[in-house]
């Protein structure tokens, strides 16, 4: 009998009665459970989220930013209970924990009372980071606290782009007010520009005129110098012509009784002296004349140098505050050169004060002169005229002590106008050097304010000024500079889509593992016959494998027609599931023949390898070194990675070289499981009192 008949007859027998039929029914829909029932219990749980109770604690208090009042806790919260994402409940603290506690809400977020004041900071000069507090209880349920993660880092994320774009708003009104306030310091520096050519041109006529006052003060220095000298001559000989006044007086008043007997004798005598005491005056009058014509030309202009170095002072430092070293120096120019002018008001009015004093020296002189002539000249007949001329002699000589007193006086106050004037004129040689020293200053200031005017312009166009617009549209790039453009290649449109290619042929494998319980692996009519090792092992395959064709279109009409499962290779799909059904029967049923009741405790063994290897929820290289090393040598990787490709679309290369992995498998379990029947032919004591029977 072919293996094709006896395999019809193996199925025709679960036909007799109810129960069988009830069974056969039953392994058709046990992958069901396996299949359908567990992708239908997580088919799409984000969906479901919202159905998820959490509790949201808002204790944030709020805070002042630029003037205007920040809620940002009160935002957020708002945007949450609008979100749906989970079903919030706003409550205490309080509330939350113990409700996280009994299990009521499976986590919490809280948004804590400074979160506005730190988020509010990032505009400040001291920004600080706001942390929302998220509380999970694995002991409620793991799984939310690990999707928790991803929709709080979402959260975080849109909150930190809130403060980020707050800080960087910031920024750039910042430069709006540098690109102002450097547009002002530029044109301050334009004025000082200004201002201090102004200063260079005064600094310059400082300089020339503490020049003309050096030269000014040189010369009036020199003439008192001479007037000093002068004075001392005048007085030195004043004081002679007194002494000498006195003298003939006290003689001539002294011997006048004498002399008269004599003076026709000693007239010559007589008028040589007088014509000596004639020939004296004459320098002394002349220096008396230069005193007198040159003290007020001095005193005019050291007035006039002081008044013009007030001036200056006024329109430089009072006017116009000038800065610098300018107004120090211009002040100590204008106390010296006042004080040069007062020395030379002070000769000048000792002149006009002693003015008919010395007008009447002057005369007086004069007369002095005149006498001593006409007495040189009368002298032969000075004995007829002695009595007349000795009361002359004596007004001489009061006359002559007069002009001696008033030359003193003139002398001592010329020695005070000459140190006067000396110091006057080293004062002014150093305000001159120190206004040279102020005009180059100055001059250095000027180039350097037009430097700084220039740089300031240039500066101004080179600092950003943004309006709003330009403003908002950097603030968005840089608050959130970085766009994960994520774009998914054969994307899985739900959970229960992603989890398919696991979840199917787990329940195919145990679909053949239930189906070899009510369904012997070799049959036992053919052993007993003897026929062929292959014919046996294929009368015991096929029809388990005929069952799993079976599943298969029952376990992906539901998953299709009732989840709602889109396979991108509908064809491809079901031919990889019957390949993949008829190696998994061709495994169970060498395992079952092989080793009989101990077969079975196998079968589950190798599920749980292939479960805990074929990387259908992580990718097995998460998983430990074992696991990773028996994954290429079994076959439900191969089918795992075979199934993504047909139902989400790829690259059909894995799918090929997995279906020759099947193929090979299958065909080496089928070539085992004939080993196993021809060994099965020759009875045994292991056969007949089996160790172990299930």
């Amino acid at each position: 009998m072919r293996s094709p008949r006896l395999a019809a007859l193996e199925l025709k027998r679960f036909g007799r009665g109810k129960l069988p039929r009830a069974a056969l029914v039953a392994l058709l829909l046990l992958p069901l459970l396996y299949g359908a029932l567990y992708l239908c219990s997580f088919w799409d749980p984000y969906s479901r989220l919202d159905r998820i109770p959490v509790a949201l604690v808002n204790d944030d208090k709020g805070a002042d930013a630029a003037g205007q009042k920040l809620h940002v806790g009160d935002d957020l919260s708002e945007k949450l209970l609008d979100s749906k994402t989970f079903e919030w409940h706003e409550v205490s603290a309080a509330e939350a924990s113990k409700g996280l506690e009994k299990g009521t809400y499976y986590l919490s977020l809280t948004v804590p009372a400074d979160f506005s004041k730190r988020i509010a900071s990032s505009s400040g000069d001291a920004p600080e980071t706001g942390a929302l507090q998220v509380r999970t209880n694995d002991a409620n349920n793991y799984i939310v606290g690990s999707i928790s993660k991803t929709v709080f880092s979402e959260v975080r994320a849109a909150a930190s782009t809130k403060a980020s774009r707050s800080f960087l708003d910031k920024i750039f009104i910042s430069f709006g007010d540098l690109h102002d306030a450097t547009e002002k310091a530029a044109k301050g520096a334009g004025d000082l520009k200004d201002g201090l050519g102004k200063a260079k041109d005064g600094s310059k006529a400082l300089a020339d005129g503490l020049d003309n006052a050096k030269d000014g003060s040189g010369k009036l220095a020199g003439g008192i110098s001479k007037l000093d000298t002068g004075a001392g001559t005048l007085a030195d000989g004043a004081q002679k012509v007194a002494d000498g006044t006195q003298r003939l007086a006290d003689e001539a008043n002294g011997v006048a009784g004498q002399a008269r007997p004599y003076l026709k004798d000693n007239g010559k005598t007589v008028g040589d002296s007088a014509k000596l005491l004639a020939d004296s005056i004459t320098p002394v009058r002349d220096n008396l004349t230069k005193i007198i014509e040159r003290a007020p030309e001095a005193a005019a202009g050291t007035r006039r140098a002081s008044q013009d170095l007030n001036a200056l002072y006024q329109r430089l430092c009072v006017d116009k505050s000038t800065e610098g070293q300018v107004c120090p120096t211009l002040d100590k120019a204008k106390k010296a050169m006042a004080t040069g002018a007062t020395l030379t008001e002070d000769v000048n009015n000792l002149v006009k004060d002693q003015g008919g004093d010395f007008k009447k020296l002057d005369k007086d002189l004069g007369d002095l002169q005149t006498k001593a002539r006409d007495l040189a000249a009368k002298a032969p007949h000075l004995s007829s005229d002695l009595e007349t001329k000795i009361a002359d002699i004596n007004k001489l000589n009061k006359g002559a002590h007069d002009v001696a007193k008033g030359a003193a006086g003139i002398h001592a106050g010329l020695g005070t106008a000459k140190t006067g004037s000396t110091d006057l004129d080293t004062g002014v040689g150093k305000l001159k050097k120190g206004a040279s020293e102020l005009n180059g200053g100055v001059v250095k200031l000027s180039d350097g304010s037009v430097q700084l005017a220039t740089g300031l312009h240039d500066g101004v166009g080179k600092i950003p000024d943004y309006d709003k617009q330009q403003r908002d549209q950097r603030t968005d790039v840089m608050a959130d500079p970085v766009k994960l453009a994520s774009q998914a290649m054969h994307k899985a449109p739900n959970y229960g889509t992603g989890f398919a290619p696991y979840f199917i042929p787990l329940s195919l494998w145990v679909g053949a593992m239930v189906a070899y319980m009510l369904i012997q692996p070799l049959n036992r009519r053919a052993l007993a016959a003897g026929a062929s090792a292959w014919r046996i092992a294929f009368a015991g395959w096929l029809p388990v494998a005929a069952v799993g064709v079976l599943q298969i279109a029952a376990l992906m009409s539901v998953l299709h027609f009732g989840l709602g499962l889109e396979m991108q290779r509908t064809a491809g799909t079901l031919g990889y599931l019957v390949l993949t059904s008829c190696c998994f029967a061709a495994i169970v049923q060498w395992l079952n023949a092989k080793f009989g009741a101990a077969g079975r405790i196998l079968v589950l063994a190798v599920l749980m390898l292939q479960l805990t290897s074929a990387g259908g929820t992580y990718p097995v290289q998460t998983s430990p070194a074992f696991f990773n090393a028996i994954h290429p040598y079994l076959p439900m990787s191969y089918v795992v990675d075979g199934l993504r490709r047909l139902i989400t679309g790829g690259d059909l290369g894995v799918v090929w070289q997995g279906c020759a992995v099947l193929a090979a498998f299958t065909v080496g379990a089928l070539a085992l499981t004939a080993l196993s029947a021809r060994q099965k032919q020759v009875w045994s004591l292991d056969r007949l009192h089996p160790e172990l029977s299930l």
